[in-house]
């Protein structure tokens, strides 16, 4: 596992170590509250830093390890390939894109402007696409059995993700951050279109 990835995986780590014990201080749940939440509230009320504190944050075990395996399997491959400073760029670029498109989904979409949100999920959506498309035909396992070529499985998690944020829409859906996923597989997809395909035109 590359050296970015180990550094942003021990990051994750200490902030979820920080809400596991925030109840020891009586202070320290509302500072995580108000500086490790990104909601459209909390952006124009001032805290805009919470757009990329929220990416480093989790507070339940099974989203940081989603997260956080997600982020070994493809975040090692994609720091290799794009270069250590250029995967860097691109984590926090897909990560702020996703916590903008979340706040901006949930005030303009969903109706909620105050509903908050943290976690890894949008720069990890824009690494699984951004690999997707260098390595179309790589092989994903749907839950863990079903082989599939890269390219199918990221378009199969973007139809569900759409599907999810129109449920939400409507007044339904699942608690997930639908948006912000769906933000930073943007970013990958943009990503892909003006780096490397005109990389490719370049070389022709």
């Amino acid at each position: 596992m590359g050296f970015v990835t180990t550094i942003i995986i021990a990051i994750n780590l200490a902030v979820f170590a920080m809400w596991t014990f925030a109840d020891a201080s009586s202070e320290m749940p509302q500072f995580l509250i108000d500086n490790f939440l990104v909601s459209w509230t909390a952006i124009t009320e001032g805290r805009p830093w919470t757009l990329v504190t929220s990416v480093f944050s989790h507070n339940l075990l099974w989203h940081l390890f989603l997260n956080m395996y997600a982020l070994s399997s493809f975040g090692a491959v994609m720091e290799r390939s794009l270069g250590v400073f250029r995967y860097l760029r691109f984590y926090f670029v897909a990560g702020i894109i996703g916590s903008f498109c979340h706040a901006a989904v949930s005030a303009f979409i969903i109706g909620n402007p105050d509903l908050p949100a943290h976690g890894a999920s949008g720069a990890i959506a824009g690494i699984i696409l951004l690999f997707s498309l260098l390595f179309p035909r790589e092989k994903l396992l749907i839950l863990g059995i079903i082989p599939i070529p890269a390219i199918f499985g990221a378009l199969l998690f973007v139809g569900l993700d759409i599907w999810g944020l129109v449920a939400q829409a409507e007044g339904g859906g699942l608690p997930i951050g639908h948006g912000a996923h769906l933000g930073g597989a943007l970013t990958g997809l943009i990503y892909y279109l003006l780096y490397f395909r005109r990389r490719v035109r370049t070389l022709a």
